[in-house]
């Protein structure tokens, strides 16, 4: 069968790609254990930094004047990269391994599963990674008593988007990798990003023109559409927030789509 043949717009994919998160429910079943974990951490960081750290910060002055307990600013950002930890890890360790050495994508392609199918599955279920530890981590903001408004409830998909933006991204980044030292290059990318999206503190701190360069940066988008509905700030702001990530992920699947066509399909 020809290459083009087999490569699909995302859109197209259905329940073929289903199959694939079906199969991913059922290998996560007995280890699920290592799924849960990784919601752990960012609470952790929330308890360390928010309260810790928080009773010697005392609060926030936001850019409107607004003041706010520490850990109710901080906690929205470590929504944002909970959401992006449990995606992009999910789409770069796990997929290399089955790209490079289990081959598994090789035996679902003897399958009536195409390529698109592979791409829009293993997205989907990265995304789904990443929605089940924001899920988790908003219902301990909640008992921590830190939900200040009501639309904190569309922190969810929020934090979907973003999962998706980066899940994305990062298994298109995964189709370069050659070797286990290569993910290096993920820590040197998603760290700074963990530290410096304006996770911790505002980023009015930053001085121009760094201060717009970090605004630009992917998960400073989802830090800002989190905090801003976590706050109750909506206005038509956050739509730009939306539409970045929307751009991200659809530009990371696409990629995604071509890249393992061109490694799958010789």
């Amino acid at each position: 069968m020809a290459v083009q043949a087999r490569i699909a717009p995302p859109f197209m994919a259905g329940s073929r790609a289903g199959r694939l998160i079906e199969r991913n429910v059922m290998v996560y079943r007995r280890t699920w254990i290592v799924l849960v974990s990784g919601f752990f951490e960012p609470v952790f960081y929330l308890l360390a930094i928010g309260f810790g750290i928080g009773g010697l910060v005392g609060g926030v002055v936001l850019p409107d004047g607004s003041h706010i307990r520490y850990a109710v600013f901080v906690a929205p950002g470590l929504l944002a990269s909970s959401a992006m930890n449990g995606a992009i890890y999910d789409a770069t360790f796990n997929i290399f391994f089955k790209l490079r050495y289990a081959k598994t994508y090789d035996a679902m392609l003897s399958t009536p599963l195409g390529i698109t199918d592979v791409a829009v599955g293993e997205i989907t279920w990265a995304l789904i990674r990443g929605t089940l530890y924001a899920i988790g981590f908003l219902v301990a903001m909640a008992a921590l008593g830190l939900i200040e408004s009501s639309w904190i409830l569309l922190a969810v998909p929020g934090a979907m988007l973003i999962g998706f933006a980066f899940a994305a991204v990062g298994m298109a980044a995964t189709t370069w990798v050659r070797r286990w030292t290569d993910f290096d290059w993920i820590f040197v990318v998603t760290l700074p990003l963990f530290l410096f999206s304006a996770t911790f503190y505002p980023i009015t701190v930053y001085p121009e023109p760094l201060r717009t360069f970090v605004g630009l940066t992917p998960l400073s988008q989802g830090v800002e559409l989190l905090r801003s509905l976590a706050l109750g700030t909506v206005g038509p702001g956050l739509l730009v927030h939306v539409a970045y990530l929307v751009v991200m992920g659809l530009a990371g699947l696409w990629v995604v789509n071509r890249r393992l066509a061109g490694l799958l399909l010789k």
